[in-house]
């Protein structure tokens, strides 16, 4: 049976030289870094490799690249770290109402412990309004956290426009962006950008899984979450994640050097898919600018698509069926099915709340896979509309 991953989103196919570097590493260059012997000098030099890597791409000091065990540490360590080392400077955080769980249920939590966080609405695009942001700043504003990228329907928020207006009102208050979906997916400078703290996550783009990096300004106040050895500069302690680290740059510099080229097809990728789908009765595609229906100022890899008369479960285990992966809206939530709070805050119909599926692109994505994916879905929507009417 033809076989079609359509769920990048959720995570990648590991790029075949990470695999490869990975297994040297784990199997011949296995030394802990923290070790004085040459197998620990071997490790060290892996992990300068990738602080160097992922540094030069990003623009930054290589010291000021940390390495977690993915996006949700590095979401977890900018807020908590942060809310916490700077409470005598305020105690307010803003977000926006469509960020990931890992962000939105961090801001839960440090409202129990004192805080208080403004959550932005956003348009029918998934945008916040920079006005919007403008009115909910404060003298005791510490901290404002803003997704580059929107895992569910690949809404782009203006980061960099949103970093200049915080650094305006208040050069104090630190701006924490989650890049988890756009980092690899567009060239992201946080020193120009105005951000203080940028996660990052390995899995998704072509590296593994367990590692994550959290972008840390030199001139940022944080505190740690995990004590002990005080390796990484006394920021993360723990034995280093040497070919996770090393695993994830390789993977950043596989994706990047071929940016141009990659973004250009995942574009043709997504107008192709999108005019395919428009050719379904009552299909809504979730997340375009208005004016913009070929998906410019979108991500390049996402496509959300609501199905009237069709339960999102029910139509990814019949495209499972073929052999064709795709996500029933977000796969960050421990499989628990519930109301996507990003469609809600979009405006969502109720009715398509639970009719949602998403789309997701790579590098190894084929027009050739789109069109066995368009042709399953032009015989099973009408049929298990039928199904669903009876």
């Amino acid at each position: 049976m033809k076989e079609v991953y359509l769920d990048n989103s959720a995570t990648t196919r590991v790029f075949p030289e990470v695999a490869e570097l990975m297994t040297k590493i784990m199997c011949e260059d296995y030394g802990n870094p923290s070790s004085l012997h040459l197998k620990g000098v071997q490790a060290e030099n892996y992990l300068r490799y990738a602080k160097e890597t992922l540094a030069k791409l990003l623009k930054v000091n290589e010291k000021e690249i940390v390495f977690t065990s993915g996006g949700t540490e590095s979401d977890n360590m900018a807020l908590t770290g942060c809310a916490f080392a700077n409470c005598r400077q305020g105690r307010h955080i803003i977000t926006t109402q469509i960020e990931h769980p890992a962000v939105l249920k961090t801001c839960a939590w440090l409202e129990t412990v004192g805080y208080r966080v403004t959550y932005l609405p956003v348009d029918s695009s998934g945008r916040i309004s920079l006005d919007d942001l403008r009115g909910a700043m404060r003298s005791d504003t510490i901290l404002v956290s803003v997704m580059h990228t929107n895992n569910e329907i690949g809404s782009l928020q203006p980061v960099a426009e949103a970093g200049a207006l915080i650094k305006r009102m208040n050069p104090n208050t630190l701006f924490h962006v989650d890049a988890v979906q756009g980092f690899g997916k567009a060239k992201i400078y946080p020193k120009k950008m105005g951000i203080d703290l940028l996660s990052a996550s390995g899995h998704k783009i072509h590296g593994p899984k367990g590692i994550g990096l959290l972008y840390i300004g030199e001139k940022v106040k944080i505190q740690p979450l995990i004590h002990g050895g005080g390796q990484q500069m006394n920021l993360r302690s723990g034995t280093d994640n040497v070919p996770g680290a090393a695993g994830m740059a390789k993977a950043a510099e596989l994706l990047y050097a071929h940016y141009e080229e990659d973004q250009a097809r995942l574009y043709r990728c997504k107008r192709y898919f999108m005019d395919g789908v428009r050719r379904i009765e009552g299909v809504r595609i979730n997340g375009l600018l208005p004016g913009e229906p070929e998906g410019a100022g979108t991500a390049p890899h996402i496509v959300s698509v609501s199905v009237p008369g069709v339960r999102s479960e029910v139509l990814l285990h019949a495209l499972e069926e073929k052999g064709i992966y795709i996500s029933a809206g977000s796969a960050c939530a421990a499989r628990k099915p519930q109301p996507s709070a990003t469609l809600k805050a979009v405006g969502t119909d109720r009715s398509l709340l639970e009719s949602t599926v998403r789309f997701s692109f790579s590098v190894y994505t084929t027009e050739e896979e789109l069109d066995y994916t368009l042709r399953e879905l032009y015989d099973k929507i009408p049929m298990l509309r039928r199904f669903t009417r009876r």
